[in-house]
C-alpha cells in the first residue's frame, strides 16, 4: 500500500525534530555546556529563517518558471544582492550610514534587486517558449558576470573596506547581527503566511502560462508580484548567511522525488523541512567532522552541484 502524501508529511517534520534535537546536543562538551548550547541554539535558529527562505523562494520560482531546473541562485539572484552590497561600500566607504545601518543597506539591495529582476525575467517572459537550456545559459551568464564584477571591486576597494564585506562573501551561521535576525525572522513570517495563501496560484501558474489565463489568472499581475516575494526571500537569506547557491535545487527536487505529488501544500513544506535537516547535517558536519575549518556552503554546494548534472544528464536522455 502506498503512503500517501499526508503521512509522509508528517514522518518528514517528525524526522526534522529529531536532527534538529541531535545537532544540538551530539558533540556537545558538557564543561562548557550552557555557553555551547546557546552557540548551537542561536545558529538553530539563524538556519531556520534561511532554510525557509531559500524553500519558499524556490518552490515559487519554479512555479513560475514551470522548470524543476531553475532556482533564483542558478540564476544569479544572491550574485545580485552580493553585487550591490559590495558597490555600495565602493561608492560610499564601509563608514556610510548606507552600509552601518542595516536597515538602509537592506532595503537598497532589495529595491535594486527587484528593479534588476523584473526588467530581467519579464524580458524573458515576453521572447515566449524558449529552451530551459537557453534560461540557465543566460542564468551562469549574469551569475558569473556580478561575482567577476564583485572580485574585480574587492580587488580595488582598500583592505580594510574588503574585510568588512569578505565574511558575507561565503555562508557563515557563526556571526550574524542580532537586529538583522529579528528584522528577517519578522519579515519572513509575513512572507511565508503570503506564500501560503498564494498556493492556489502556485498550483494554477504549474500548467503553464496559457492555462493560467485561461482559469482567470492575471499572469502578468501575480508572476511580478510573486516575483517580488521571490527576490525579497533571497534577499534576507542572502542577508542574513551569505549565498548557499545549490541548496534550493536540490530540496525542492528531493521533495518532488519524496512527495509523488505537484500539490504545493505538500511541496512548499516538505522543501522547508529537508532545507532545515540539510543545513543542521552541513553544520553539524562542519563543526564535528571538519572542526569548524571549511564553511557549510562548500558541502551544500558540492552535494547539490553534483546533483544539478545529474538532473541535467538525466534530461537530456529523457
Amino acid at each position: 500500500m502506498q503512503m500517501s502524501a499526508k503521512s509522509k508529511l508528517w514522518i518528514l517534520c517528525g524526522l526534522t525534530l529529531l536532527v534538529a534535537v541531535l545537532y544540538l546536543i551530539i558533540g556537545i562538551d558538557f564543561a562548557i555546556f550552557e555557553y555551547q548550547f546557546m552557540s548551537r541554539f542561536r545558529k538553530l535558529i539563524l538556519m531556520l529563517l534561511v532554510g525557509g527562505a531559500i524553500a519558499a523562494s524556490v518552490v515559487i520560482f519554479q512555479a513560475i518558471t514551470t522548470n524543476r531546473l531553475l532556482t533564483p541562485s542558478i540564476m544569479g539572484l544572491d550574485a545580485v544582492y552580493m553585487f550591490v552590497k559590495v558597490l555600495i561600500v565602493f561608492v560610499f566607504g564601509v563608514q556610510s550610514m548606507f552600509v552601518t545601518n542595516l536597515y538602509i543597506s537592506f532595503a537598497i539591495s532589495v529595491i535594486v534587486m527587484i528593479a534588476f529582476s523584473l526588467l530581467l525575467f519579464q524580458g524573458i517572459f515576453k521572447i515566449g517558449n524558449v529552451s530551459v537550456y537557453f534560461i540557465l545559459l543566460i542564468g551562469i551568464i549574469l551569475g558569473t558576470f556580478f561575482k567577476s564584477t564583485t572580485g574585480f571591486l574587492e580587488l580595488i576597494i582598500n583592505p580594510e573596506d574588503f574585510l568588512a564585506i569578505q565574511s558575507a562573501m561565503f555562508a557563515n551561521f557563526d556571526a550574524s547581527n542580532s537586529k538583522l535576525v529579528v528584522l528577517c525572522g519578522v519579515t519572513l513570517i509575513v512572507l511565508i503566511v503570503i506564500t501560503v495563501y498564494a498556493i492556489p496560484y502556485l498550483d494554477v501558474l504549474l500548467l503553464g502560462r496559457d492555462q493560467a489565463i485561461n482559469l482567470g489568472i492575471s499572469y502578468q499581475t501575480v508572476t511580478r508580484l510573486l516575483l517580488i516575494l521571490v527576490l525579497v526571500l533571497v534577499s534576507i537569506s542572502t542577508a542574513l548567511v551569505g549565498p548557499i547557491t545549490f541548496l534550493g535545487l536540490l530540496t525542492v527536487n528531493l521533495a518532488h522525488e519524496l512527495m509523488k505529488t505537484y500539490q504545493h501544500k505538500y511541496i512548499l513544506p516538505a522543501t522547508i523541512c529537508i532545507s532545515w535537516m540539510s543545513l543542521f547535517l552541513a553544520q553539524a558536519i562542519v563543526e564535528n567532522l571538519f572542526e569548524a575549518t571549511t564553511q557549510v556552503s562548500i558541502i551544500i554546494d558540492l552535494v547539490g552541484g553534483s546533483y544539478f548534472i545529474y538532473l541535467l544528464i538525466k534530461r537530456r536522455h529523457a
